[in-house]
């Protein structure tokens, strides 16, 4: 898989990032959601899927 960067919202150049793929998916780098209670709330989450939380305003840079 290929990945361009599209944009963020971060003034460091880490997360939050978006991505597109050459496989027309996107792709989003964000802070991984661990906290329990908050997965509970979450449905049919599979092995190898994780949440991630980014700003709304990230989704600006889609296309």
């Amino acid at each position: 898989m290929k990945l361009e960067f599209v944009g963020s919202t971060s003034s460091s150049g880490g997360c939050p990032s978006i991505y597109e793929t050459d496989r027309g998916t996107v792709v989003i780098q964000g802070i991984q959601i661990t906290d329990r209670a908050t997965l509970a709330q979450a449905r049919d989450i599979l092995d190898g899927e994780a949440f991630v939380e980014v700003p709304k305003e990230l989704f600006r840079f889609l296309r």
